[in-house]
């Protein structure tokens, strides 16, 4: 109850004249930095970051904090419209969202998008208003040997994706790890698979790769198959006629209140971010939706557990860098530095000395929200009337938006043709019924497990016991042990009644 009486206190400083254009200019330029491929919130807030010093630290961070919470939202955009995700974050809300699209459903899409990440930020916002300290000390427990069982649960379930054929996403999983194995090991120094090239030393970049397979493909795509345009629908696109109907609200309702809940929960895990979180919350809402068999193929359900999930992690990582000074995320990594830059230490006594600052930060958060909200679905008809533009003038903007996004990752030409070459193994991959987003799901997580493998055996000095003998470790790596081997027993069983119904017809 006290803490509400904090927040009832920290309206009043987020509803003053600085603070709510700060949330409106961090909100409006989140959502323009998510749409575009390339940015993202680090890179939006680590450029705006010095432009903020000379505002009062409560206004500043308030305007950082939307730009992190906006850039979800923005996010969907693209991957919805163009195939194209803005950020890691929204490779999930793709498998469903652009399939709408094609399907002459984006307004519907967009939507959903929409209305789940409010519903999933405002859940994580009450959560963190709450139970800020608890989650931050909850999600300390989550050490390197649990980061291990957590990912390795998270890459043997990718491959499970697509109900159709799991080999193919087994493949792609696979695909991904060796991708993400190139460049300098992190721990010995060891230069792998570079060929001798330079700009190889640090890996591939995430940015190039993603905006080639998912952006690229779909200019090869387009070419080859004389695709007229993406968007099929004849009627006028409008903010009435992208309204979910009763039963599509019913559907994601639950799963962004899931979503919601379990996003903030995995945003409070130092280092597993946003992607993670809607990587996990989209496979535990495959396997308990009703139709889970449809997500991939354009429903509004797959769209709701993505963005409900990647926008409460956006606000879980808060958590404990405002309780115990710890970072969540990359870009709350930004905000720690100009925390410590403006003079105020996160930490347990922050709640204590700071309320001012901690308390407006959290109440303008449910503001910030609302604004996100409103903005995203004002904008809704002008972004689905980009769909009508032709081909011959759809296909040279989308060119031009990878050839820059890819560029603008490092200034270096090198990823473009990262980009090039990508696109187009991407293009042969799908040709051949192989899914590309379990191979970019496996590229973003395996450098973090291989991190967190190597710290759990020195902490253990080599000894693989550290991952049973840690209760959340065991339980995950149980539950990885059943996800596996229950398919196999649920067929076997099948197989005999099947056989036993024969005989006995017989």
């Amino acid at each position: 109850m006290e803490n509400f009486v904090h927040l009832f206190q920290g309206f009043g400083t987020a509803l003053s004249l600085a603070n709510i254009l700060a949330a409106i200019v961090g909100a409006l330029l989140g959502l323009v930095i998510g749409a575009m491929p390339g940015i993202g919130s680090l890179a939006g807030c680590a450029l705006l970051l010095p432009l903020t010093f000379r505002l009062d630290p409560t206004t500043a961070i308030i305007m950082l904090a939307a730009i992190y919470y906006a850039n979800m939202y923005g996010g969907a955009f693209s991957s919805i419209l163009l195939n194209i995700p803005g950020d890691s974050a929204a490779i999930l809300t793709a498998l469903d969202g652009f399939p709408m699209t094609q399907n002459g459903k984006a307004g519907k899409a967009l939507f959903a998008a929409n209305i789940s990440s409010f519903v999933g930020g405002t859940i994580g916002i009450i959560m963190l208003t709450v139970l800020a300290p608890a989650l931050a000390v909850l999600g300390l427990k989550f050490g390197p040997a649990e980061m291990v069982a957590l990912l390795v649960f998270a890459l043997t379930s990718i491959g499970s994706m697509l109900d159709q054929d799991s080999k193919c996403g087994l493949v792609a999983t696979g695909f991904g790890i060796l991708l993400a194995m190139v460049g300098m090991d992190p721990t010995s120094g060891t230069v792998r698979y570079t060929f001798g090239n330079i700009n190889l030393l640090s890996g591939l970049d995430f940015v190039p790769l993603v905006i080639g397979m998912f952006g690229f493909s779909q200019v090869i795509e387009m070419l080859l198959e004389d695709q007229d345009m993406v968007y099929k629908g004849k009627d006028k696109l409008t903010i009435r006629g992208s309204f979910l109907n009763k039963q599509e609200l019913k559907a994601i309702m639950p799963i962004s209140a899931q979503g919601g809940v379990m996003g903030t929960l995995m945003g409070l895990i130092p280092g597993s971010g946003a992607t993670i979180a809607s990587f996990v919350c989209y496979m535990i809402a495959k396997k308990t939706s009703k139709r889970g068999k449809e997500f991939g193929t354009g429903i509004v359900e797959g769209v709701a557990a993505a963005e409900a999930a990647n926008n409460s992690a956006s606000v879980g990582a808060f958590a404990p860098l405002l309780s115990l000074g710890i970072p969540g995320s990359g870009t709350t990594a930004v905000l720690l530095g100009g925390l410590m830059m403006w003079g105020l230490q996160p930490g347990p006594q922050l709640f204590a000395k700071e309320p001012e600052f901690v308390w407006g930060l959290i109440a303008s958060m449910y503001i910030g929200n609302l604004i996100c909200f409103i903005i995203a679905i004002a904008v809704i008809p002008f972004l689905v009337s980009i769909l009508k533009v032709p081909s011959s003038i759809m296909i040279p903007i989308i060119m031009v938006l990878c050839v820059v996004g890819a560029y603008s990752a490092n200034n270096n030409m090198f990823d473009v043709y990262v980009m090039l070459v990508s696109g187009a193994l991407s293009y042969i991959l799908s040709v051949n019924n192989i899914p590309i987003a379990p191979l970019l799901l496996s590229f973003v997580l395996t450098p973090r497990l291989e991190s967190s493998f190597t710290q759990a055996l020195q902490i253990s000095h080599g000894s693989f016991g550290i991952f049973v003998q840690k209760p959340i470790s065991l339980t995950l790596l149980i539950g990885m042990a059943i996800f596996i081997i229950a398919p196999t027993i649920v067929r076997t069983v099948r197989k005999r009644n099947a056989a036993k119904q024969g005989v006995a017809d017989a």
